[in-house]
């Protein structure tokens, strides 16, 4: 009886840190799961998938739940630059990125020219099912230093 209660306990236990150290909502994980898969020439059609999770490395790896956009073929995800993923990429960094089951190595570049079309698709995409978080946003003419977007590119 004493070792079916200590299993049941230490279950629970791992059940619990299982739970805190996935990425849930807006509080990031540590954990990113799936399979490893290469990342392909093209990505396909994106438009349908609203989350990503981003897995970026560090002495203790941040694991978030971010909305992507697809720009001219290439996937891109935007942040705020006071955000802690945002400080751990810098101006660009190896990260991995589950979509689905999948998940891909890629290198998160920054990009600091040209950014505003990407910016354009991204809130094209999310104001029609997200528009309360959407008019949240700073317009694109202010967005300059206040967000940071990244292209994810094969590694």
């Amino acid at each position: 009886m004493k070792i079916l209660k200590m299993t049941a306990i230490a279950l629970v236990a791992l059940a619990l840190v299982a739970l805190f150290a996935a990425p849930i909502g807006p509080m990031p994980g540590f954990f990113i799961g799936g399979t490893p898969s290469p990342a392909p020439a093209q990505w396909g059609d994106t438009s349908n998938q609203h989350e990503i999770q981003l897995r970026v490395p560090g002495a203790l790896p941040r694991v978030v739940n971010i909305w992507v956009v697809q720009h001219e073929g290439d996937l891109y995800v935007i942040g705020a630059k006071d955000s802690g993923w945002v400080s751990m990429i810098g101006s660009g960094k190896p990260v991995t990125m589950r979509m689905g089951d999948s998940t891909y190595a890629l290198n998160a570049s920054l990009v600091s020219e040209g950014w505003q079309p990407v910016v354009q698709a991204y809130l094209a995409k999310y104001a029609p099912d997200y528009p309360e978080i959407v008019a949240g946003f700073p317009p694109i003419e202010e967005a300059e230093g206040q967000i940071a977007v990244f292209r994810l590119a094969r590694s």
